[in-house]
């Protein structure tokens, strides 16, 4: 993964509006307020119609990921969304040092009932 791409997945923002194959429905996780990828998720599956939204998180950010499936399914879209597939991974990547460094990512996938 390249140094700039790495570091807008951190901050919770896309460097580019290009999606590759299957990505137009995915949330990454990061630094910005909870509420704000909570509705994100919600109008995944509201405005844009979408049947499956994945959440992707990874290292300290994993907890927050989590949460923020378990209030989108249960608090906004009760009944209408359920968690479809978890996957855990890991990444292995070079830091600014050029240190080899692991972090732990999940997918979560919610859809449609």
């Amino acid at each position: 993964m390249e140094e700039g791409q790495q570091q807008a997945e951190d901050s919770g923002q896309r460097s580019e509006k290009k999606y590759r194959k299957g990505e137009e429905h995915t949330v990454f996780i990061g630094n910005k307020p909870f509420m704000n990828y909570v509705t994100g998720v919600v109008m995944q599956f509201t405005t844009q119609r979408a049947n499956e939204v994945i959440i992707k998180a990874r290292g300290k950010f994993i907890s927050r990921g989590v949460d923020i499936a378990e209030v989108s399914t249960k608090r906004f879209l009760d009944n209408t969304a359920e968690v479809k597939d978890i996957k855990i991974d890991s990444e292995e990547f070079e830091n600014k040092e050029g240190k080899t460094v692991r972090v732990s990512t999940i997918e979560i996938t919610l859809s449609k009932k």
